[in-house]
């Protein structure tokens, strides 16, 4: 079942980007893309793709990634709606094999399905092919099974831990982000880096970003021979933001089975490998994740994870980043600790107490009052409603479609009978409810959160 389609009647958007080679001109409806320029690939780091043999149609794959990148990024999303149109040229080594119909179908499938937008993409072929970076060896298992994407993150560093355990050396982690990891490993980083052209990037929404860490990990796994990518998001955050859409936005499926199930069929279709993306932790909540992680393998590296996604200038104290303790991400992360019955210093977060009766009062001693804006008020208000909301989600006549339609999305994306899938969905939320309203408890009636969430505001 796929995702519901953008609104045809109502008005989008368009922009048309034609992605060029250096000295190239685009046509002058076309806004350009110039490799070297707008797309920056890093040379060390496509070596570590490109370690056993050099496929032009996976560069071709990433240089689309990084298109798809640029032009989501570079037009805005009207107030009052959500989607746009764009219209994407792309220079690739073999424009024959990008243009046929399964190919096309099934790349437009999963961008529509992850954005909400209407893409129209075409390929044509390259004045010049591209020098292949140099071959390294890599010590890599010939029984690798699995790739996994790995951030600093909480769920990351749990379920990296828990399938280590399982799978040992048939695991290899792919890292997210252009940070390197230690020398002498493949997949080391995002290969490429995009940067803004002639307009500025306008929009911060950043939905193409599952396209372009699920096409990474696609590419790596077929690379290592793997037939398993493991994502580790836990039921919260994977079902949550699709369950719950914000406003006017569309659902956001970024880590959810419907895009992963799309996303599939481009690899098989592109690339010529069938894999099968993974959500070991998809039915159960953080907590019980972060909890089976510290029973099982002595996990106390969890503390030094990152969940935040503000910016250092945004929250540091005494010169020192902190995590906001605020956002819908830190939010949840505190949320699964406290539900794991584990705790970590008040340090940690900007907001050192949630249980302040106001939220000015939650925020360290120290941190600049200045920063303290609407904005952020507003955007500490939303985490906690999405996560209340998400509690009382099962007891609302009024949401009974909503699960129903995620039921049958959920069903046919993970290959699970319905009520078997309901069952799991009903499960999650009452899990999540339970450690919700014991958070809530923990933090005292008087906590600027138990206002927000008792008064809606």
């Amino acid at each position: 079942m796929s995702a519901a389609a953008p609104d045809i009647l109502a008005p989008h958007p368009h922009l048309s980007v034609a992605v060029i080679e250096a000295g190239g001109r685009p046509p002058r409806s076309s806004l350009p893309c110039v490799i070297g320029e707008n797309v920056r690939f890093s040379t060390e780091s496509l070596e570590s793709y490109f370690f056993a043999r050099w496929e032009p149609v996976a560069y071709d794959a990433l240089l689309v990634a990084a298109a798809v990148e640029f032009c989501d990024r570079t037009q805005h999303r009207p107030a009052f709606a959500w989607g746009r149109e764009f219209e994407l040229c792309v220079p690739v080594h073999d424009p024959d094999r990008w243009n046929q119909k399964p190919v096309g179908n099934t790349l437009h499938d999963a961008l529509n399905c992850l954005t909400g937008d209407r893409w129209s993409i075409s390929f044509c072929p390259r004045k010049a092919p591209l020098d292949p970076p140099r071959q390294v060896q890599f010590p890599l298992s010939p029984n690798v099974s699995a790739v996994m994407p790995f951030s600093d993150g909480l769920d990351s560093r749990a379920v990296a831990g828990l399938m280590a355990r399982e799978l040992g050396d048939k695991l290899i982690r792919i890292r997210l982000g252009h940070t390197l990891s230690p020398p002498k490993q493949p997949f080391t980083a995002v290969p490429y880096k995009v940067v803004r052209g002639k307009r500025a990037f306008v929009e911060s929404s950043a939905r193409a970003r599952g396209f372009k860490f699920a096409l990474i990990a696609g590419i790596a796994a077929h690379f290592a021979n793997a037939n398993q990518i493991i994502l580790s998001e836990s039921g919260q955050g994977a079902l949550g933001p699709a369950l719950l859409p914000v406003g006017q936005a569309y659902e956001d499926y970024r880590t959810h089975p419907l895009f992963t199930a799309h996303m599939e069929q481009f690899l098989a279709a592109i690339l010529g490998c069938r894999v099968s993306f993974k959500f070991p932790q998809l039915w159960h909540a953080k907590g019980e994740t972060l909890s089976r992680f510290v029973r099982k393998c002595a996990g106390g590296s969890w503390a030094q994870t990152w969940s935040c996604w503000q910016q250092a200038r945004q929250v540091s104290v005494d010169q020192k980043k902190r995590q906001c303790g605020i956002c819908a991400a830190c939010m949840l992360r505190r949320l699964s600790i406290h539900a794991a019955g584990l705790t970590e210093s008040r340090s940690t977060y900007v907001w050192e107490d949630l249980g302040a009766a106001t939220f000015e009062a939650g925020a360290a001693a120290s941190f600049d009052n200045r920063k303290i804006t609407r904005a952020m008020r507003e955007y500490a208000i939303a985490g906690t409603l999405h996560l209340d909301h998400l509690a009382a989600l099962a007891h609302s006549p009024a949401n009974a479609r909503v699960l129903a339609l995620n039921a049958a999305q959920l069903s046919q994306s993970c290959n699970l009978a319905l009520t078997d899938t309901r069952q799991r969905l009903d499960r999650l939320l009452a899990q999540h409810e339970s450690e919700w309203k014991s958070f809530m408890e923990s933090l005292g009636s008087n906590s600027f959160v138990a206002h927000w969430a008792i008064h809606d505001r």
